[in-house]
């Protein structure tokens, strides 16, 4: 099962259950923060997975992406500022370090084996 907004493309593809959400490219599930919105599209797609009989079946999630509401959750969606400059700046730092020590400890495996 498939949620996502591209109609056209998907159905193309032929997967055998879509749920079509008509949000923006990214923002299969809803808007950021709105868990309801998430709540009620993850629903229907369990519904669609649990009633869709035939193949290649596509479904309209009822949710609506409005204008209005749009533009409080890009406020503050990837926003940065003087409020949060340094917390994400440190929060980048600790998982370029996180990555670093992941790949570390990756080729060190590596080593062990090709030693063998």
């Amino acid at each position: 099962m498939v949620i996502g907004s591209g109609r056209d493309v998907v159905e193309e593809c032929g997967v055998a259950r879509f749920l079509f959400v008509d949000f923006p490219l990214g923002n299969p599930c809803g808007k950021p923060w709105d868990v309801a919105m998430q709540r009620t599209v993850v629903a229907a797609g369990l519904d669609l997975l649990e009633r869709a009989w035939q193949p290649r079946t596509t479904v309209q999630c009822s949710e609506i992406w409005s204008i209005e509401d749009d533009e409080v959750w890009r406020e503050r969606f990837m926003r940065v500022d003087a409020g949060n400059r340094e917390k994400l700046a440190r929060a980048g730092e600790e998982r370029r370090r996180a990555q670093n020590a992941v790949r570390t400890q990756a080729g060190k495996g590596k080593q062990k084996l090709s030693g063998l």
